[in-house]
């Protein structure tokens, strides 16, 4: 497994429930855990995926994931199964809907 971590500013995410699986860890797949963290300006994002060598990419839908959410104050927990840009972005903003409680499947 390859491991990724970074961490971005953002603005304090503005809602009480900050607990949150999303997903499932299965092939072209991906799950995310959302928790809180004690620095409501700072997010975290930790990456655990079955794929080497693509951290640019990941880099690059992580930050345009930060620039259209305010997610100051939680950390990501992402387990990759070989998932697409796409699925990862999907995967977090289904995170977010879910925070803010809106229906899902």
């Amino acid at each position: 497994m390859n491991l990724i971590n970074y961490t971005f500013k953002s603005e304090p995410f503005d809602v009480t429930t900050k607990d949150v699986i999303c997903g499932v860890v299965g092939s072209g797949n991906l799950e995310i855990l959302v928790s809180e963290l004690d620095d409501s300006e700072q997010s975290k994002f930790i990456i655990n995926t079955s794929v080497s060598g693509f951290d640019h990419i990941w880099e690059a839908v992580i930050q345009e994931f930060v620039n259209r959410y305010a997610v100051g104050g939680l950390q990501f927990e992402i387990n990759d199964m070989g998932a697409t840009p796409a699925v990862v972005s999907l995967r977090l903003s289904q995170a977010i809907n879910i925070l803010e409680g809106e229906a899902h499947e």
